[in-house]
């Protein structure tokens, strides 16, 4: 990857975007972080997370984060700073960034985006529509409702309150209504007219450079079969515990990281933990696949194409 054309980097506190950004994507697994770091060690970057799951404290292992090691090299941001027990979201990671601009982080710096969230990378590089704050009151009753009542019924109550939503979302597309439930009950307004007032990119696409790692399947599928096993010698099976302990609610983002619910059932003696292994690494492959798919049909011409994995 040809790196020569980077100018002098930082934030550009007149227009608020931050120029000359690297936005490294890809699927899980494809070798986005060792790219990141390579390019940070040669051009004295910072390296952002721009992962929905790497995001959260606790699930080190499980979600691949980089290593002590790797973070003493460069200076990372945005890594394991969040509680499982937050419902993070995209608003609140590109809150984040944001943030991370007034602190001039970038000042001087090349800034390097790098992760496996589409929506993360869509809301840096073309913004998002502000959401309402939830109280954590709302957004519990309706996660409890959800719980007891089924998306169904919660689907029959949002056709009566926000009919124009509910034709949106299938009944069984439950975290969707909840979402569009609890945002109409603590702001007032359909959830429809927050998202039609778009938000503006953080960076200054003139000068930023986009990247998308697309491997072969078969290299792809050998390397995460045999990640997840470097996972379980690493203390996976021991993260597992630990979230499993904190008696989360299932339906939180962070519990939905690969590997978790079939190393919970292995541990809880429901499976083998052979097949735990099996089940986690198939189902990290669908995601695989539905990542790279997700990047082919909705990242641009802008976004360079490279095959080959780091």
């Amino acid at each position: 990857m040809a790196t020569s054309d980077i100018d002098k980097s930082g934030t550009d506190r007149n227009e608020g975007r931050i120029r000359n950004a690297f936005l490294i994507a890809g699927p899980t697994a494809s070798g986005k972080s060792a790219m990141a770091l390579a390019l940070a060690e040669e051009k004295g970057g910072v390296i952002v997370n721009t992962d929905s799951m790497q995001t959260y404290s606790v699930l080190n292992v499980l979600t691949a984060r980089p290593t002590e090691a790797d973070m003493k090299r460069a200076p990372h941001y945005l890594y394991g700073h969040v509680s499982p027990k937050t419902a993070y979201s995209t608003g609140a990671w590109l809150r984040d960034v944001m943030k991370l601009m007034d602190e001039e982080v970038f000042a001087g710096k090349v800034p390097i985006f790098v992760g496996g969230t589409g929506l993360y990378f869509r809301a840096l590089a073309e913004g998002i529509s502000e959401m309402p704050d939830i109280p954590p009151q709302i957004r519990d009753r309706w996660r409890y409702r959800l719980t007891e009542d089924g998306p169904d019924r919660l689907h029959r109550i949002l056709r009566r309150e926000d009919p124009d939503v509910a034709l949106r979302l299938k009944p069984t597309d439950g975290q969707r209504i909840v979402r569009a439930l609890e945002v109409l009950e603590a702001s007032g307004k359909s959830i429809l007219r927050w998202q039609a007032e778009k938000g503006r990119p953080l960076i200054d696409r003139a000068s930023a450079h986009f990247f998308v790692i697309e491997p072969k399947r078969e290299a792809l599928v050998d390397r995460i079969d045999r990640r997840f096993d470097a996972m379980l010698a690493l203390g996976a099976m021991e993260e597992v515990r630990a979230v499993t302990a904190l008696e989360l609610d299932p339906a939180l983002p962070a519990m939905k990281a690969i590997g978790l619910r079939e190393l919970q059932a292995a541990a809880s003696g429901e499976i083998t933990l052979s097949e735990a292994i099996m089940r986690a690494k198939i189902a990290t492959r669908q995601y695989s696949k539905r990542q790279a798919t997700w990047f082919r049909n909705q990242l641009g011409p802008e976004w360079k194409r490279i095959t080959t994995m780091a």
